[in-house]
Order: C-alpha cells, then structure tokens, then sequence
C-alpha cells in the first residue's frame, strides 16, 4: 500500500514539473518574437522622419535662396537662348524665356521669302504686336537687375521683346540689353526698347555673333556686376 501512494505522489509531482516546464517555454519563444518586431518598426519611423526633415530642408533652402538678377530673352533659332544660359550662369541669375502664343517656325522664320510671317510683319508695324503666352514673372519686384536678350531683325529687337518690355514696369531696376546677329550690330535697338519701356535704369547693350566664345559671354556678365 506503502508502495503504491509513493508511485501515485510521484507522478502528479511529474506531471507539475512537466507543465511548469511548458510554460516558460511558451512565454520565452512568445518574447523573442516580439521584440525583433518592435525594434524593426522604430528603425522604419527613424527613417521616415530623417527623409521627411530632409525633404523640408531643400524645400526651405530653395525657396528661401533668390537672385535678384533676372536674365529675360527670346530665342528664335536658340543662339540668343544660348548666352542667356551662359550669362546666367556666370552671374548666378534666374531666367524667363519670352514665348509668343504663336511659335515661329522655320518657313515663318524665312526672310528671303517676301511672304514669310516675319516679313509680312517686317513691312507692316500693326502685324509686329505679337501675343506672349504670358508677359508675368513671378517675383518682378524682387528682381533689381534685368538682362533683357533677343535677335536682331531687320538692325532692331526681335518684336516678341517689344509685347514684353512694353507689359512690365521697369521702376527701380537696372537693365542690360545684349543681342545676337550673324552680320548686324545693336544698333538702336536698345534704345527703342527702352522708349517702350519709359521706366528703368538701361545701360549700353552688347551685341554677339550667332555662336560667341562662352568666355566673352561671362566676362561681359561678370564686369556687369562688377560696376
């Protein structure tokens, strides 16, 4: 009888061992699995908050950071688009490209053709007052210095400039025309377009050829500055 409670004692001691056993081993694997989890999603919160600050940052910096120097042009076959760039460039100056509602094209373009649209507009002043598909820049009056850049036809401006110069109000800036032409030189052209103008502080103008040398382009803009 002696024997037998002891193998019955003994077997719910077994029995308690084994599910005690059992348990710690549940709540060990349970906490190794939740901890790699929660240490995986402060890494992702750390990053998101890195690039979202970073982001800010640039957006900051680029709207916080202005010239106020604006190169103004019009390109008809890009020469004239090409010193603009490089007059940029040299001086650290935001650009507005002059854009008429109705591009020219290459037939448009033909002054050998006494029909092409440039020639029909040439010998009649009331065809020269060419619509822009916008005369605004944003943030003019920040702008303290305007270069003002387009081709020469026919020994004056380009007249998509003319629709430009004559929208805007030139009070309190300083302008520097520059042009470029394969045979003709300024000539009045920066003149008449100051008369169109009637405001602003118009220095000389500097004429280029249709492919200028890049550092005759920058020095011109940088002895500008230097004045």
């Amino acid at each position: 009888m002696k024997n037998t409670w002891k193998a019955i004692v003994a077997g719910a001691a077994a029995l308690i061992l084994t599910a005690c056993g059992s348990t710690a081993g549940s709540t060990t694997t349970t906490t190794a699995t939740t901890a790699p989890a929660a240490a995986s999603t402060v890494k992702t919160t750390d990053q998101d908050t890195e690039s979202t600050t970073s982001e800010t940052t640039a957006q900051s910096t680029s709207s916080d950071t202005g010239s106020n120097v604006l190169v103004v042009y019009y390109s008809a076959s890009g020469n004239t688009q090409a010193v603009a760039e490089e007059i940029a460039d040299a001086v650290g100056a935001d650009l507005f490209e002059v854009t008429p509602k109705e591009p020219y094209t290459d037939d448009d373009l033909n002054w050998s053709d006494p029909d092409s649209r440039v020639s029909r507009e040439h010998d009649d002043e009331s065809l020269r007052d060419v619509a822009l598909t916008t005369t605004s820049v944003d943030n003019w009056d920040s702008y303290d210095m305007v270069f003002i850049g387009y081709p020469i036809w026919w020994g004056i401006a380009a007249w998509p400039m003319d629709s430009f110069v004559k929208a805007n109000d030139f009070t309190g800036k300083t302008v520097i025309p520059f042009c470029t032409s394969s045979s003709s030189g300024i000539g009045d052209s920066a003149d008449l377009l100051s008369e169109d103008a009637g405001t602003g502080t118009w220095l000389d103008g500097e004429r280029f050829s249709s492919h200028p040398n890049a550092d005759d382009v920058t020095a011109f803009a940088q002895s500008v500055l230097a004045q």
